[in-house]
C-alpha cells in the first residue's frame, strides 16, 4: 500500500480564482481512497485575473513571460498555504491555466512553469498534462474521467459544471467522457455585465424570459450533434457564442444560456440509462440551473457536499499527480480518442531535497 500527501491545484475557464486542496491518497493495490485535509479557493487579484483573461490575445514572448510569472504566483499560493497549514506534502500537482485548446491542430497550451512551481514552494511539481495525448492525436480532454473512476466509482454519470460542461461515464467500450457545452464561462460573462461576479443560484436568470430564436441558435452548432470524442475551448465561446449575447436584457440572456446548458446536458445524459449522477464544480450551486436540469432529465442528479463540489477536479489532479510519479495510466485513450493510453505529466524537482517513496 502506497500513501501521499498532495496538493492539487485548478484553475478554470471561468477565472473564478485558484483551487488548492490538500489531500491524502491510498493506492491500496489499484484500489485508491482520498481524504481531503485542507482546502480553499483564492480569488484572482485584478491584475491576474486581467493577464488570464487577455493571454488569449498575446503574442508568443508574451505568452512565454506569463507562463513563467503564473508559475511563479502559483509556487508563492502553495507556499503560503502550506506554512498556514504547517504541512509537508510529497509533491503538487497543477492543472495551470487553459489558454489555447485546439487538439484538432494538435496544440493545447496551460500556463504555468512547473519549474517555477517547483522552486517557489521547495516541492516535487507534476504538471503539463494534457500536451502528450494532444500529440498522439488525442483530444487531452477531459482528464477528469480517471478519477471518476477510481474515486467515484458509484455514480453511474458523473457531471463537472465548471466553465465548461463536461460528463463521464463506463461503457462497454471503457470509460466515456467529453465537453457538453460552455457554462459558466458565458453565465459569468453575463452576470458580470450587471456588475456581479456570477448568478448566485440563478436567481437573476430565474427573472428573465427565455429567447426562443437565441436558445435555437445556440442549440444549432454542429458540435452538439458531433460523436465524442470531442473538447471545447475559449475558442468556441470567443468565435461563435459571444457575438450571439452581446445584446439584449441580461436576465433574459441568462435564462436563455442556462436553458442551453441544461438542454445539452440533457441530451448527453438522456442516451444513458437511467441513474446516478454526481453534479459538481461551481454550476452544481446554481439553484435554477440544477432545477432545470432535472425538469429535463429523469436521471437522479445527487449534489454531494459543498467541499466535493469544489473542489473535485483539484483533488483529481492530486490523483493524476500520484499515477504518473506511479508510472501508471492517468489519461485514458477511451476518452480522448488518442492510440494509447498515457502515464502523462511533466515531472519538475526543486532544489530542495526531501523523501518521496513514490519515485
Amino acid at each position: 500500500m502506497k500513501e501521499a500527501l498532495a496538493i492539487g491545484l485548478m484553475s478554470g475557464s471561468s477565472l473564478d480564482g485558484i483551487d488548492l486542496v490538500l489531500t491524502r491518497l491510498v493506492d491500496d493495490q489499484g484500489s485508491y481512497r482520498y481524504e481531503i485535509l485542507e482546502a480553499e479557493t483564492l480569488p484572482y487579484p485584478a491584475p491576474w485575473q486581467e493577464r488570464l483573461s487577455n493571454a488569449f490575445h498575446c503574442q508568443p514572448e508574451e505568452l512565454k513571460v506569463l507562463d513563467h510569472d503564473y508559475g511563479i504566483y502559483l509556487g508563492q499560493c502553495v507556499r503560503a498555504f502550506i506554512e498556514e497549514h504547517k504541512v509537508h506534502p510529497d509533491f503538487v500537482a497543477s492543472h495551470g491555466h487553459t489558454v489555447f485548446h485546439k487538439p484538432k491542430e494538435r496544440y493545447t497550451l496551460q500556463v504555468g512553469d512547473g519549474q517555477a512551481i517547483a522552486d517557489c514552494c521547495s516541492l516535487l511539481t507534476v504538471n503539463d498534462f494534457r500536451s502528450e495525448d494532444v500529440a498522439k492525436g488525442g483530444q487531452g480532454a477531459p482528464l477528469v474521467p480517471i478519477g471518476d473512476r477510481l474515486l467515484f466509482g458509484d455514480y453511474e454519470l458523473c457531471l463537472n459544471i465548471g466553465g465548461i460542461a463536461n460528463i463521464s461515464y463506463e461503457s462497454q467500450e471503457g470509460r466515456i467522457a467529453y465537453d457538453l457545452c460552455i457554462a459558466n464561462q458565458a453565465l459569468n460573462m453575463l452576470a458580470q455585465r450587471d456588475g456581479l461576479a456570477y448568478d448566485r443560484d440563478g436567481l437573476k436568470a430565474r427573472s428573465g424570459k427565455i429567447d426562443e430564436s437565441l436558445l435555437k441558435a445556440l442549440n444549432s452548432h454542429p458540435f452538439y450533434q458531433q460523436e465524442p470524442p470531442k473538447s471545447l475551448g475559449r475558442e468556441f465561446f470567443e468565435t461563435y457564442q459571444r457575438s450571439l449575447l452581446e445584446k439584449g436584457d441580461t436576465a433574459d440572456l441568462l435564462a436563455t444560456f442556462t436553458e442551453h446548458v441544461a438542454l445539452q446536458i440533457a441530451q448527453a445524459i438522456n442516451s444513458q440509462p437511467q441513474g446516478k449522477l454526481l453534479a459538481t464544480g461551481g454550476g452544481a450551486h446554481n439553484t435554477y440551473l440544477l432545477e432545470r436540469l432535472r425538469h429535463h432529465t429523469k436521471h437522479q442528479v445527487i449534489v454531494p457536499d459543498a467541499q466535493t463540489v469544489d473542489y473535485k477536479e483539484a483533488l483529481i489532479f492530486a490523483l493524476l499527480g500520484m499515477l504518473r510519479l506511479e508510472g501508471k495510466v492517468n489519461v485514458l485513450r477511451s476518452v480522448t480518442g488518442a492510440p494509447t493510453d498515457s502515464s502523462s505529466g511533466k515531472i519538475w524537482h526543486s532544489n530542495k531535497s526531501f523523501d518521496n517513496n513514490l519515485v
